[in-house]
């Protein structure tokens, strides 16, 4: 089998699970499809729903001293918790990480899945994962972190796919460079000429910033002007085609 990545599941914190879950479903016209109760055990409760097949989760601390919790109070908020790539073979990945003094952070194996989190520190900018699920190298195959059914929730009359994820960084090239060697894709230049990361169902553009975040998420939608107009009936800033919620920009495509 060639060995293949792809984005899997992009995972944002928030202080409260709720209203985040209702603005996000309301606003891009999204079905949560899997909540786990496994996460209690490190202080979280969480909500998955997929944008065609990848997977957009929101984690909330339900107790001090959790890791999402410091998270927030380091970042005040700002920018994704975490980027999980769907992958052939997860242990050779964390290898390749691990010459290039990127930590361990954490393994995760519940056949048939097998998940390997690396630490977001020495990633810089948001927590990486590799994963793969046995017998499931197709992207609309099961993936049991979203449940048995999440296929049945994917809803696309407002939201068509999440196709862009935006980090900053004082050094643009130089973190994508990092990523770029961690996840083995090499770096190319985007349409306005910043570095970018092209998976085969999303894109990884860097640009400057104060700080290392992930800032942004790309999503096509059917019509931008609604959806714009959803996001500022729920309260949401909007500039633009975009607008903030759960610590990033909502960007809005065609």
């Amino acid at each position: 089998m060639s060995s293949y990545v792809r984005l899997r599941q992009i995972c944002l914190v928030a202080p409260h699970l709720e209203p985040a879950i209702a603005d996000i479903c309301a606003i891009m016209g999204l079905n949560v499809c899997y909540r786990d109760g496994n996460v209690a055990k490190y202080g979280l409760e969480n909500a998955l729903m997929p944008v065609d097949a990848i997977l957009l989760e929101v984690v909330a601390p339900t107790r001090p001293g959790t890791a999402a919790g410091r998270f927030l109070d380091k970042t005040g908020g700002r920018g994704g918790y975490m980027a999980i790539f769907a992958c052939n073979d997860p242990d050779q990945r964390a290898q390749q990480a691990r010459e290039m003094g990127v930590r361990i952070a954490n393994v995760i194996d519940h056949a048939p899945y097998h998940g390997v989190q690396l630490h977001p520190r020495d990633c810089r900018a948001a927590f990486i994962e590799f994963n793969h699920t046995e017998g499931s190298d197709d992207i609309l195959g099961p993936y049991p972190p979203a449940g048995a059914d999440w296929q049945r929730s994917i809803r696309k009359d407002v939201t068509q796919a999440l196709i862009g994820v935006e980090m900053e960084s004082p050094q643009p090239l130089d973190l994508a460079e990092h990523w770029g060697r961690i996840i083995e894709i090499a770096v190319t230049q985007g349409p306005t000429g910043e570095p970018e990361l092209k998976l085969a169902n999303c894109s990884f553009r860097f640009v400057p910033g104060a700080s290392g975040i992930m800032s942004a998420l790309t999503f096509r939608v059917g019509d931008i002007a609604s959806v714009r107009d959803a996001a500022r009936k729920r309260g949401c800033a909007v500039a633009g085609d975009s607008f903030l919620l759960g610590g990033v920009a909502f960007r809005l495509a065609a």
